[in-house]
């Protein structure tokens, strides 16, 4: 990891560390959130590998979890990490909008997708961390919402590529099939992620993992095809949103590394709490990402923003803006259906604990 990277994550951990003290000016007549416990505490669905403490207890108040926001536990830096890349990226975007010339018409409706889709997985993301500890319903429903938005994003990530940064020769080959695909293996990440969720228990086995980044996988090497291609055939120096282009895929493939692996935390049980756990890096590096991302596609609108009609067709610009919405009730009610699974699983779950008790 570059030092540029430990740089960024110990000064947002300082932020985050002082902006936790804002709870001291939550009004008493609140209700606090409690301290935080260990792994011990609470249930096994609730824990992570390696990690030994800084978690909410269970069944608080709602509100409880709305406030820990401001309370230092194990997920405030996963929170946090995703709260501020929400801002940031709208920032970056009124950067561009008066550099770049961006205008509000059916050329620039993939860009603006792609920003609704990077918001929206950043959004739910932040509301599965905050949130997900008060119920085994909670952490269920929210972690299925946050692969609804992952989904989103990697559709949207598939829009931006398509319009803004293929070229003729990889539309030819590969053009026609490419947003079905993407809204498909969109999809299916979505529904693998949740099918894992649902169908596995702590500990985790490794099936659960090869369900996730399987699909998860296959939806991005189709999406980042025509950037690859792009790379490999077009000449770095005549094109400034290449570098920009190479940083957010270096990016992604570390952040999925430390997604995919417990690290460092494995090597330091009950040391990495709070700062420093791989799943926290994870999120600062797909936000890294996103902001790349962000920055290349502006710089291949405002090289081709005159053309996109002309190149693609307003019908086809239209398709795109219609199919958004639909794979998001696609990924939406297979979360619902999954969901609605996990439902009647707890509630015999729970009339079997109570014959129990009788």
């Amino acid at each position: 990891m570059s030092a540029d990277v430990l740089q960024r994550l110990g000064t947002l951990t300082l932020s985050v560390k002082h902006l936790c003290r804002l709870s001291e000016l939550i009004p008493s007549s609140l209700p606090s959130p409690s301290p935080t416990v260990s792994a011990s505490q609470v249930p096994s669905l609730f824990r992570e590998p390696y990690i030994l403490s800084g978690y909410r207890p269970v069944r608080q108040d709602w509100r409880c979890y709305l406030l820990s926001l401001f309370q230092w536990h194990n997920e405030s830096l996963n929170v946090w990490t995703h709260l501020l890349a929400g801002p940031v990226l709208l920032l970056r975007w009124w950067a561009n909008v008066g550099t770049l010339g961006y205008i509000v018409d059916t050329a620039s409706l993939p860009l603006s997708l792609f920003l609704v889709s990077a918001l929206t997985y950043l959004c739910l993301s932040v509301a599965a961390h905050l949130l997900q500890s008060q119920s085994e319903n909670a952490h269920y429903c929210f972690f299925f919402m946050d692969y609804t938005g992952v989904a989103m994003y990697q559709y949207g990530c598939s829009l931006g590529h398509y319009f803004y940064t293929s070229e003729p020769a990889w539309r030819e080959s590969v053009g026609p099939l490419f947003l079905p695909g993407a809204a498909f293996f969109g999809w299916l990440s979505c529904a693998g992620c949740c099918f894992a969720k649902a169908r596995y228990r702590r500990p985790y086995p490794p099936q659960r993992k090869i369900c996730q980044l399987i699909p998860t996988s296959l939806a991005y090497l189709l999406d980042i095809s025509p950037v690859a291609h792009r790379l490999f055939t077009v000449s770095w120096t005549l094109e400034p949103s290449l570098p920009f282009h190479a940083l957010h895929i270096a990016f992604f493939l570390l952040s999925a590394l430390f997604f995919s692996c417990p690290f460092p935390e494995r090597f330091f049980p009950g040391r990495c709490d709070f700062v420093g756990q791989g799943h926290q890096i994870f999120h600062l590096l797909l936000s890294l990402c996103t902001l790349f991302q962000l920055e290349a596609l502006f710089q291949d609108y405002a090289r081709r923003r005159d053309a996109v009609v002309e190149l693609f067709g307003e019908r086809q610009l239209w398709w795109a803006c219609v199919s958004f919405p639909a794979m998001f009730m696609c990924c939406i009610l297979t979360a619902l259906i999954t969901m609605r699974h996990i439902y009647k699983e707890l509630q015999r779950k729970q009339e079997r604990d109570s014959d129990k008790c009788l």
